[in-house]
Parts: structure tokens; sequence; C-alpha cells
């Protein structure tokens, strides 16, 4: 193994982890379609449209659901590709595996095999591991789109307006600052720890820096949560999302609102 394997391809990661929540960052400022609504229309809207996914049993709907995500997408400037590689390959991959005995075991008319065979692919078995894929491919990109388009803190304040309990959103608030105060905690570590490496280190060696770095790390993010829930206490932190500036809504978000919620209750209406 090659000096410094392990802690490089840590860097590596981390430093990827920062680059895709920037890439994050830029597209939520970008001029687009769906960052042009009130954060509250976006998260309704999408919202509804999770839920015609969900409730529809018919390829086809979930089909025109996928492509109107793929149109909102494309007109609030999040590229294709981006989604490609965060969400249809992976969730195609992973859905894929959990559908695939649904091919084989569902009982009705063959289309390939023998009746009878264990390995016989059915028409009922492949309509239903299509629309597991299609429907976790159609809702995974439309809440994608919904993140990148939504700045964090504005995405959490609207939450609170649904009504969403407070501890949840605190919880969340605090996991999605806390994981890059870590990346960045160790990050500083290994390149650290690298600075100080002289000469090659063994495979042995290396997993041992990597298991001490991790303990050090889990150490300090114990003690920094304690301080950081200290100093938010002091200060009258009680949980509330606020934000400087105020959710206003205008004539296209009442628009938006009514297309969104159309457009679900027509998919709906189809997919029975």
């Amino acid at each position: 193994m090659r000096g410094g394997g392990v802690i490089e391809s840590s860097l590596e990661t981390f430093a990827r982890a920062l680059s895709k929540a920037l890439v994050s960052e830029r597209i939520a400022a970008q001029p687009g379609w769906l960052q042009s609504l009130d954060p509250r229309v976006r998260l309704m809207g999408i919202l509804m449209m999770v839920i015609a996914v969900v409730l529809s049993k018919r390829l086809v709907v979930i089909a025109g659901i996928l492509l109107a995500a793929i149109l909102v997408a494309v007109l609030s400037r999040v590229s294709i590709a981006l989604l490609a590689q965060r969400v249809w390959l992976i969730i195609f991959g992973f859905t894929g595996l959990i559908a695939l005995p649904a091919l084989f075991v569902t009982p009705g008319t063959p289309i390939l095999g023998r009746a009878g065979s264990p390995w016989t692919i059915t028409e009922q078995g492949l309509h239903t591991a299509g629309l597991l894929i299609l429907r976790m491919e159609a809702a995974v990109t439309l809440t994608t789109v919904l993140v990148l388009c939504t700045p964090w803190n504005h995405l959490l304040k609207a939450l609170r307006w649904a009504l969403i309990p407070t501890e949840i959103v605190t919880m969340l608030a605090m996991t999605h600052r806390y994981i890059f105060v870590l990346i960045e905690s160790a990050t500083q570590m290994f390149e650290s720890r690298k600075s100080r490496a002289v000469g090659s280190l063994s495979g042995g060696e290396s997993r041992q820096v990597a298991v001490r770095t991790a303990g050090v790390l889990m150490s300090k993010s114990i003690e920094l949560g304690h301080d950081v829930y200290l100093a938010m206490i002091s200060r009258g932190f009680a949980g509330e999302t606020r934000l400087l500036e105020e959710f206003r809504m205008k004539m296209r978000d009442y628009i938006a609102l009514a297309s969104f919620f159309c457009a679900a209750g027509v998919a709906i209406y189809l997919g029975r």
C-alpha cells in the first residue's frame, strides 16, 4: 500500500462531500423557476406530487410525473447529468436489487422462460418491479430538486410552517450543520497527520491511523455538541428557526400552488 493511502483517500472523500454541498448552494442561488417561488409553495407542491406518485398504480402516469419533474429541474437550472449521477443510477441500482425477485416470484402470464420454472419472468412481475423502480425514481427526483433549489434554512422554516414538530426541525438543522463541522475537523486532523508522516505506512499502520482519528473525532464531536448546546441555551434558543427575511406569497406563488394541486389531483385520478 502506498504511504498515506488511507489519509489521502479520506481527504478525497471529504473534498467531494464539500464540493457537493457547494454545488447545492450554487443551484439554490440561481434564478430558476422553482427558486422564484415561495419556499412554502415549493414544499407543499413537491409534497403533493410525491403523494400522487405513491398513490398512482399506472406506469404511464408515474412516468409522466417523472418527466414533469425533469422539466421542473431543467427550468430550475438543475443539471440532468447531476440528477443522473446523484439519483437515477443510484436508485436504479439499489431499488433494482430489491425489485429483482418480483420478476420471478410474482405469479402471472409468462414472458420469458417456461411455465412452472423458478426462473420464469411474468408480465405481472415485470409490472410490479417497474412500478417500484419508477416510483422511487420519480419521488426521489422530486425531493432532490426541491432540496437543490431551496436554501436549507428556508426549507426548515417551511417545515415549521407545515406544523412539523420543533424537535424534528431542530434535529435536522443541527445534523446538517454538524456534518460540515465534523468534515472540517476530520480534514484538519488528516492533513495534520499527513504533514507529519515520514516515509511510507504499512496497511496495518494506515488502519490504525484511521481508527485513532475516528476515535478522537468522536470525542471531539461529543464535547463540541455539549458546548454548542450550552451556548444556544444561554442565548435564548427555543427551537424555532428564525430568518431575517419573511416569506411573502405573490400572485405567481398562488398560481404555481394551484397548478401543483391540480396536477397532483389529475395524476391521482388517472393513476387509480
